[in-house]
């Protein structure tokens, strides 16, 4: 599976590594993401989800639900 985020869309990007005399070599940024479990109130399921750091402390304050609901407005949701 792709480095993706499920909630955010954050993804890999590109860029280069600068050394001291001034190469240039593409390098990746790779989103910090991890792998975990979220319990679904309104179903009574464990879903697991591949999100970033950020989406986890989203999840956390405003909660699951509130959370997949704006993702799913914005378009970024993909499960």
């Amino acid at each position: 599976m792709a480095k993706v985020c499920q909630l955010t869309g954050k993804k890999t990007q590109v860029g280069n590594n600068v050394s001291h005399a001034n190469n240039k070599t593409k390098r990746k940024f790779y989103p910090n993401l991890h792998t975990k479990k979220f319990f679904l109130e309104s179903e009574g399921v464990w879903v697991q989800l591949k999100v970033s750091g950020k989406a986890i402390r989203t999840i956390n304050k405003k909660g699951l639900e509130a959370s997949l609901i704006a993702a799913a407005r914005k378009g970024t949701l993909s499960l």
